[in-house]
Parts: structure tokens; sequence; C-alpha cells
């Protein structure tokens, strides 16, 4: 049987993406206190970076903000602001102050995710003084390409004390995933090696397999998924992130 409840914390399931991501915070706060304060967790979408920073947050009682496509220098500052819990104020540089202060005198780390959208719309150096006025502990989380965007700008990226990968889910995580997303039916290790196979490591997608294999084994009275049962539950195969074919008419 392939699930196994102890895999679970709070119903999210216990990965390995997990621990880099807590050892990423861990570490940034255990530094030399002359060393930079700022870690990256990058990585592909779909290998559960944002999960895991949501996990972690709380358990390493961080503040996390996720950064958005739209956002300018003063609405992240003001969610930074309103993740602390901190009425903003009405110029930027005051909202700057008030963040700062509260990193270094909470020593609460601040998690951003999204981190590329700072990137792209050339924002990167607003974080670079929210650390530089709070000397606190950053995680930064973005694309596999982040580290190649930062060296446009040297003195962030010069802060940056580690560089922990995101990791592809492996059979493990595959078995941790499956407690959650089909508890009722007992998966074969071939069929969880062939599903991790198909979609490339990505944590996003063997959920979504997972819910779906589970959703169409229950339909069909099947309760233990094999090699040889698998085309019959799911003939279309598992969903690989591939555009379908375009149809003719």
């Amino acid at each position: 049987m392939t699930q196994n409840v102890n895999t679970q914390m709070g119903g999210i399931a216990n990965i390995r993406n997990i621990a880099q991501c807590y050892e990423a915070v861990q570490r940034t706060l255990k530094r030399n206190p002359l060393l930079p304060g700022i870690s990256a967790f990058y990585g592909p979408s779909g290998f559960g970076k944002s999960t895991a920073a949501n996990f972690v947050a709380t358990k390493a009682n961080a503040f996390y903000v996720q950064v958005k496509s739209s956002d300018t220098k003063k609405s992240f500052i003001e969610s930074v602001l309103r993740e602390m819990s901190i009425p903003a104020p009405s110029t930027l540089s005051k909202m700057m102050q008030i963040a700062s202060a509260e990193l270094a005198k909470s020593g609460r780390p601040l998690i951003i995710d999204e981190f590329d959208h700072l990137v792209n719309g050339n924002k990167v150096e607003i974080v670079r003084d929210l650390y530089e006025g709070s000397q606190g502990t950053f995680l930064i989380i973005g694309e596999e390409q982040l580290a190649r965007k930062l060296e446009k700008w040297e003195r962030f990226h010069g802060r940056i004390l580690n560089w922990v990968p995101a990791l592809p889910s492996d059979l493990d995580d595959c078995i941790c995933l499956s407690s959650i997303y089909a508890p009722k039916i007992e998966i074969d290790r071939p069929v969880l090696e062939k599903l991790l196979a198909s979609v490339r490591g990505s944590t996003r997608r063997v959920s979504t397999n997972l819910e779906m294999l589970h959703e169409f084994a229950l339909e069909e009275g099947c309760k233990h998924v094999t090699v040889d049962n698998l085309a019959e539950i799911l003939p279309h195969g598992f969903v690989t992130g591939e555009s379908p074919k375009p149809r003719s008419f």
C-alpha cells in the first residue's frame, strides 16, 4: 500500500521541497552576522515552491508576501506592511522605514514569493533597500532562471548567501502526495514511477493526476491500481502538460 498518514502535516504532504525551503530559511537565520542575509529558492513552475514556502512561513514564523505582476514599488511595500498588520502611511519612504524597522525589531524572516515579477519590472532595488535598512533574513523565491536574471543587479546578486534549488518530485514525494490526493485507493509503485516519468517531476502535475486517478478509479469500482488496469481507468493516459493536438473536422 502506498498511503501513509504520517507523511501528512496538517493536510500538506511532507515532500522534500519543504525540507529544502525550511533549510534555506534556517541556514540564513543562523548565518555569521558578517555574511549577507538573503537566500534564494528557485526552480521550474509546478515544483511546489509556493506550497512549501507557505508551510515554512508558518513553521518559521516568517512574513510571507507573494508579488503580483501588477505590483508597483508602493503596492509591494503595502503588501509587506499588511502582512505585518501595520497600517501603511502615505509616503513610500515612510513605508520603507516602518517595514525595515519591524523586520529589524522582530527578527522574523521575510519570504518573497514570485520574485521574478520584481525582476521583470526592474524593482529589485527596493528589496535591497529593505534588506539594507533591516539587515534581516530574506528568502526570495523564483523560477529556474532567477540567478541569471539577477546578474544584472550585481549589488543585489552579491548579497545572496545561498542558492537553494527546488527538487523534482521523487517516488517518496509521490507516495506522500497519494495519501492526500488518492486516499481511498492503493496504487502500485510501478504506476507511480510511470506517473513521475510522464510529468518530469512536476509536483503540481503529480497531484493533479493522482486526484484524477483517484476519481476515475472509484467510478470504476477499483480500489487497487496496477500497471495492468491503468489503461482501463485512464484510457487517455496521464495529463503531462503537453498541449492537445489540433483537431480536424
